[in-house]
């Protein structure tokens, strides 16, 4: 069934559980928006010629509105009624497309608009430095796997996580050249990438005590240059004061991090939650299938201080941690930092919160599924990272029973302990 389009029906759009979506205008024929499990929309027309369906994208909402899109599909239309292949046409175009340029249009089009600052920089060092030099020249329809192959294989001689890396920010680029009709293969896909160990850090109970007291501090904290007699007599350049006011942008910075404490989300997770995704009466957070590593909807049950904690921020914008321009808040990288360093902590990153937070629950006692449920893994085999954690209350558990058996082989009546039943 189709809908009349307008810019209030394209913005109002969302993906059900994270689904790839169409919605047809019935106005014009073959004319839609389609929406991403990402939610990104893209206006879209099909039509037929020699016998085949076609599917043509006329640009991105909401860089092109409504009406230039349904403008731009009546002009196609008119092409395709004289026999004109516009798809084709733009594909013999693309092939005319070098790597160079393609890489321009990524990191412009794309990259700049969906990506996190930190993530932008990174693909636009690995594609300009690491790949352009060597195939920037070539069109992209003549790259072949094995050419990839030999760029990840040159890295991989002194770095291989960054060679692993690169390969992988190619094959999002090519993905992003077949979403926009530029080319119909992906020669990164399927290259074997370098074996990664496995980093997992759990913060332990007195550690979470000192960030626990460095996150109440923090607002109310800052650096201040020693003199060259303090810095001789401490052995630093500079030391922390406290200020009689905090600073209001560091609350909501630690609040955040607090919440991922509490919570166990991932970072863009919470950065990108919205109030209308909060439940408070309910006691649940419902994140959207667009912000979800899985891309589904995700329904998550919050603690008592958890729904305190969001009971006392004061809404100012549609994001409980709205940040500039109507956007919510960026990045925690800086209040990261300085709140370990004010912890001393060292060696842990804010993703090592999500860890912790699976290691409490196995330590509650709660099964693989259960904590799985919780942090929002789909594949059984993400949470069996979190196994061996089971090994001691598991190991503690055998030992009761173990000695409930021993006792009665020796003919002593054994104390019955209760051992906690997992759920």
């Amino acid at each position: 069934m189709g809908h009349r389009l307008t810019d209030r029906v394209v913005k109002a759009l969302e993906t059900p559980d994270g689904k790839y979506t169409i919605v047809w205008d019935d106005k014009t024929p073959g004319f839609a928006v389609r929406v991403t499990k990402t939610g990104a929309k893209s206006f879209i027309l099909n039509y037929r010629t020699h016998g085949r369906e076609r599917r043509y994208t006329i640009g991105k909402y909401p860089a092109w509105s409504v009406a230039a899109a349904r403008e731009q599909a009546a002009k196609l239309r008119r092409q395709i009624d004289l026999g004109e292949d516009p798809l084709g046409e733009r594909k013999a175009a693309a092939g005319e497309l070098t790597v160079g340029d393609l890489i321009d249009q990524y990191l412009a089009e794309h990259v700049a608009h969906k990506n996190a600052a930190g993530t932008a920089t990174n693909y636009t060092y690995w594609l300009n430095s690491l790949v352009r030099p060597d195939l920037g020249k070539r069109k992209i329809t003549a790259i072949k796997p094995a050419d990839l192959r030999r760029i990840h294989r040159d890295l991989s001689k002194g770095r291989p996580i960054l060679a692993n890396r690169t390969i992988s920010t190619v094959q999002r680029m090519y993905n992003y050249a077949i979403a926009e009709d530029l080319c119909s293969d992906n020669p990164a896909k399927g290259i074997e990438k370098n074996p990664e160990a496995g980093r997992e850090r759990y913060l332990s109970g007195d550690e979470l005590r000192r960030l626990c007291k460095a996150l109440a501090d923090y607002p109310y904290m800052h650096k201040v240059r020693l003199s060259r007699e303090e810095a001789l007599a401490t052995g630093s350049k500079s030391a922390w004061r406290r200020r009689e006011n905090p600073l209001a942008d560091r609350i909501q910075s630690c609040n955040a991090i607090r919440l991922l404490m509490l919570t166990g989300a991932r970072k863009g997770e919470l950065l990108s939650a919205k109030w209308a995704d909060i439940d408070l009466q309910a006691g649940v957070w419902i994140k959207p299938g667009a912000t979800t590593k899985q891309r589904t909807t995700h329904r998550v049950p919050l603690s008592a201080p958890a729904m305190e904690l969001l009971a006392g921020i004061e809404p100012s914008s549609e994001y409980v941690f709205p940040g500039s321009g109507g956007q919510p808040q960026k990045d925690l990288k800086k209040t990261w930092a300085s709140v370990c360093e004010l912890a001393e902590i060292e060696g842990v990153r804010i993703h090592d919160l999500r860890h912790t937070y699976a290691a409490q629950l196995v330590s509650a006692g709660l099964s693989l599924p259960i904590i799985g449920a919780l942090l929002g893994h789909t594949q059984a085999d993400t949470t069996q990272r979190y196994a061996h954690l089971m090994d001691d209350p598991l190991r503690e558990a055998t030992e009761r029973v173990g000695s409930i058996v021993s006792g009665a082989e020796g003919g002593e009546r054994a104390e019955v302990v209760n051992i906690r039943g997992r759920t």
